[in-house]
């Protein structure tokens, strides 16, 4: 992905991941609570295969759908 596509999805994942703060299921892993921005970033690198930077420029729709699927659907 070309790096205005990566900076413009790295503000989006942040901005989900301050949505996503506190609502992210308790995990025995994550005594803690859990990273809503690893969480997103992890999400994306199962689904696609790739970290978010290494994605296609042209699936940068399909990944925003992604996040936003996600931000409905905390897990």
């Amino acid at each position: 992905m070309n790096k205005e596509n990566t900076r413009k999805l790295w503000k989006i994942i942040q901005e989900t991941g301050d949505y996503l703060d506190g609502q992210l299921p308790d995990h025995p892993n994550h005594p803690n609570g859990r990273n809503p921005y690893a969480h997103i970033a992890l999400c994306i690198k199962k689904n696609f295969n790739n970290s978010y930077k290494d994605i296609a420029d042209e699936k940068f729709n399909e990944v925003l759908k992604y996040i936003e699927f996600l931000k409905d659907n905390p897990s």
